[in-house]
């Protein structure tokens, strides 16, 4: 028998391409399982085979666990009782004692086969894994092996298996078996089920990796992708920059005819794709990704992020797009919210919020509407900036002497004192008190939470029912009713 364990390691090693310790060691699982099955309980087997002679021998393991960790006496020991056998053993050893081996025949053998064929499975999938695991983000290509449920497989070479799924594909597509397709690696899946490989032809990056293979210069550093955005199967946008003055990005990534942008598009299932000249300047870079809408004008809102577009009434449908495309693809690209307007509309928006800040310098600095429509009509556009720019350009402006300057100053420090100290009091009434604070389940972020609906001490808690705290934070229902619960102990002490 033991001449027989070589042969079949050997023999495996050679034919599975495996070491032949994988195969030693599925054998040995084999013959466990064999040895568990002739005694007929549940006993933790471990044998031990000599790679050199193929001898083997068998030992029955319990492990030392406590007694909340006990499940059965086939596998398991209470420390107690491993005391007696050695004073030495602790929590988590294991005692071993050699037993009498099965014979390492048919039945184990059979074992012993299933086994071996799911260690050279998993050891040819772990094999995949690393040859592919530091690929992502680039592109692989295949043929359609068959398409399930909007799922394509495709054979990437070697019997390996790709998967471009559903929701990672192009709608609509039209794939059918033998087609050649690529895809953009993802996700390399270390799973044992499941294609190994998962591929997109969806993601903004997948149509950046065709121009790099289409247009070489980006390739030589000449041009450079700055962005991306699509709509998988209709529309697509890409920003593109020049670091040579005499290349033109746009004629490069077009090519000859419409060559290289033609080769991309295909790919893509006929996807419209608008090649975008980035630009440093924000302004000029968004009117170049609302392309091909003219723009009038532009506002900038830095600090919510925000940019409004006045264009013509006869502009505006194609600057927002069927269905609000082209303005959702600009907007993607540039990571702007940008909101179009018409001309008028734009006006009007803009006169609206000179008249606010109109009011707010009427009502914080206590000025008159001229002095404060003087105000805005030079530019200022909140009490910060009164407050803290340079004196030098207040007292530019026509009509302003160094004490009415000194005087604007003051209020306007005056008033962001007033509204800061109004924010600290707005915030310390919505802090939570420490009793609820001190709760044991109870966390900094849910305590912020519960305070800022207006419950901010225990017994505010203890009141509510369980689906009220439900709809006001994340908890469970086990989770709320036990925190209730604990906020009620105290009225029962």
């Amino acid at each position: 028998m033991s001449k027989e364990i070589l042969y079949v390691a050997e023999a495996l090693s050679n034919e599975k391409g495996v070491s032949r310790e994988v195969i030693f060691e599925a054998i040995e699982l084999a013959l466990a399982s064999a040895t568990r099955r002739k005694h007929g309980i549940d006993m933790d087997v471990r044998v031990d085979i000599d790679r050199e002679h193929g001898t083997y021998d068998s030992y029955r393991r319990w492990t030392v666990v406590e007694e909340e960790e006990y499940e059965t006496e086939d596998r398991h020991l209470l420390l107690e009782e491993a005391k007696e056998k050695d004073a030495k053993l602790e929590i988590g050893d294991v005692i071993e004692e050699a037993m009498e081996s099965v014979e390492f025949g048919r039945i184990a053998a059979q074992t012993a086969k299933q086994v071996i064929l799911q260690k050279v499975r998993e050891a040819e999938r772990q094999q995949v894994v690393e040859m592919y695991e530091n690929r992502i983000g680039e592109i692989l290509s295949g043929v359609v092996k068959r398409y399930e449920r909007g799922h394509v497989f495709i054979d990437v070479g070697g019997g390996i298996e790709a998967i471009v799924p559903r929701e990672f594909g192009i709608p609509r597509e039209n794939v059918k078996r033998g087609d050649r397709l690529r895809g953009l690696l993802v996700e390399v899946n270390t799973l044992n089920r499941g294609p190994i490989l998962t591929l997109s032809r969806r993601s903004p990056e997948f149509m950046i990796e065709l121009f790099k293979l289409e247009v070489p210069e980006i390739a030589q550093g000449l041009l450079e992708i700055k962005g991306a955005a699509r709509d998988p199967g209709q529309r697509a946008k890409i920003a593109v920059f020049s670091h040579d003055r005499k290349l033109d990005p746009i004629g490069a990534c077009v090519g000859m005819r419409g060559s290289r942008v033609m080769s991309v598009a295909n790919e893509l299932g006929g996807e419209r794709i608008d090649i975008v000249l980035w630009n440093e300047n924000t302004a000029q870079f968004i009117i170049n990704a609302m392309a091909p809408a003219e723009i009038e004008s532009i506002v900038v809102d830095e600090e919510k992020n925000t940019i409004d577009v006045a264009v013509q009434e006869s502009q505006l449908s194609q600057a927002i797009g069927r269905g609000g495309q082209n303005v959702r693809l600009a907007s993607e690209l540039t990571q702007w919210e940008i909101n179009v307007l018409t001309k008028e509309q734009a006006e009007e928006k803009s006169e609206a919020e000179l008249l606010e800040y109109v009011k707010e310098y009427e009502e914080k600095l206590d000025v008159d509407e001229d002095l404060a429509t003087i105000l805005v009509q030079e530019g200022f556009s909140s009490i910060e900036e009164i407050a803290y720019v340079e004196k030098s350009e207040l007292l530019s402006i026509d009509a302003f002497d160094e004490d009415l300057v000194d005087e604007l100053r003051q209020r306007a420090r005056d008033a962001l004192l007033t509204q800061m100290i109004a924010n600290e009091e707005k915030l310390e009434s919505k802090k939570p008190d420490a009793d609820l604070l001190d709760l044991e389940l109870m966390n900094d972020r849910l305590a912020f939470m519960l305070a800022d609906k207006g419950i901010r001490t225990r017994d505010d808690l203890a009141e509510l029912a369980t689906d009220e705290l439900m709809e006001i934070s994340e908890l469970n229902e086990e989770e709320a009713a036990a925190l209730i619960m604990q906020a009620r102990e105290h009225w029962f002490e």
